[in-house]
């Protein structure tokens, strides 16, 4: 039986409910130890398969853990430890296309990453991980065509730029990484896509349009940016998610 490993964050704390409302049903919560740390994951079982889902933003007190905090190798780790057979990026990015606005889930074609921290696995000797064609494209293509029967418009092939965070960014910083060919910008899928390129893992990302980018609100280039905002927008795009991990489930079966 398929499992697919899903990372989300912003606005997907609810996730596992929005698979249980889509014929699934919610089997375990375990913690999975890691030499980073402790990560706790929630297993999710259907007709089709399994899925392994890992808040990213977890945290052991009140408060979420901000973006430029995550440990993303106790994240990719726990993801490596359950063996799946695919691994999902679900992450909330602000909009630099005029076509893409808030509330549209797209499919990730490549990552823009030029954040100064590096991520990897293997700290004591170089290990040149190959990162050409970083996302599988039947995956991409399976959530493409999930996503169309939903959405007027099913966005493939976008470029994702990674900025660090926490801050958002500023409209000269979209200015820049627009002219770099990105489409999309985002504070967590660049570490994700370096660690998971150390692996031989198929991957999928899923940028969900929870914003407009800084200046590139249509009519209000001064317009400001609402974390709260972000939130509630990205948790109405779960079920469109819920629908492409349902599809690569049944696409793997």
């Amino acid at each position: 039986m398929p499992r697919i490993a899903v990372l989300c964050g912003t606005g997907m704390s609810a996730f596992a409910s929005a698979l249980s409302s889509s014929g699934m049903s919610m089997e375990d919560s375990i913690s999975i130890e890691s030499p980073w740390g402790a990560v706790p994951i929630s297993l999710v079982q259907g007709e089709n398969g399994e899925v392994v889902i890992i808040d990213r933003h977890f945290s052991n007190s009140e408060s979420r853990t901000p973006p430029h905090a995550i440990n993303h190798r106790a994240n990719i780790h726990a993801v490596i430890s359950t063996n799946p057979d695919l691994v999902v990026s679900v992450n909330s990015v602000g909009s630099i296309r005029s076509d893409l606005p808030p509330g549209t889930v797209a499919v990730a074609g490549d990552v823009l990453d030029l954040a100064v921290r590096p991520w990897t696995f293997h700290d004591d000797e170089a290990t040149h991980a190959d990162r050409t064609s970083i996302f599988d494209p039947h995956a991409s293509g399976v959530c493409k065509n999930a996503i169309s029967s939903v959405q007027k418009n099913a966005p493939d092939g976008l470029v994702v730029a990674q900025c660090i965070g926490p801050q958002f960014e500023s409209p000269a910083e979209i200015n820049a990484l627009e002219r770099l060919g990105a489409h999309v910008v985002g504070m967590t899928l660049g570490p994700e896509s370096r660690l998971l390129s150390e692996t031989s893992i198929p991957y999928a990302g899923l940028p969900c349009c929870s914003n407009w980018a800084a200046g590139r609100t249509p009519g209000m280039p001064n317009e400001k940016i609402s974390h709260h905002d972000v939130d509630e927008i990205a948790s109405g795009m779960r079920e469109t998610v819920a629908l492409c991990i349902n599809a690569l489930l049944s696409d793997m079966g």
